[in-house]
């Protein structure tokens, strides 16, 4: 099933991106607008405009956010395997996207404060800092 998804998600969101779907979308619209006076601009002629954008947006939000997820996966992927590949790099950062957000500023905050900091003091940090990522 995640399989079938993930392939049918993959081509719909390429699908949603190419500008053929936005000249179709437009279309529909333009389509829509030039029915009106011929449905005397009724309330069911409003309601198939109003159904049909909100069911695709519905489905779009899903397939949006399936390929962010896959995007940002990959991406932190290659990330850690760049900060593996680096000498010198600290591979206590591989992993932190699973800390929460208030530990993930944490982090951040110390690292911003040592860039001002003098090399022997911003090593000591560093030690700190790998420390109090194991500790998770």
């Amino acid at each position: 099933m995640d399989f079938l998804f993930t392939r049918i998600a993959s081509r719909m969101s390429t699908w949603a991106g190419q500008p053929i779907a936005f000249v179709l979308a437009v279309g529909t619209v333009l389509v829509w607008l030039v029915s009106g006076p011929i449905f005397n601009w009724s309330d069911t002629w409003q309601l198939v405009i109003n159904t049909g954008t909100t069911i695709v947006t519905f489905l779009m939000v899903f397939l949006i956010q399936n390929a962010q997820n896959r995007d940002a996966s990959a991406m932190q992927v290659k990330l850690d395997e760049l900060i593996r590949a680096v000498e010198g790099a600290r591979n206590d950062f591989i992993g932190i996207e699973h800390l929460t957000d208030q530990e993930i500023c944490q982090i951040r905050d110390r690292i911003e404060e040592d860039n001002h900091l003098a090399p022997d003091v911003r090593e000591w940090r560093s030690r700190l800092l790998s420390q109090f990522i194991q500790r998770r």
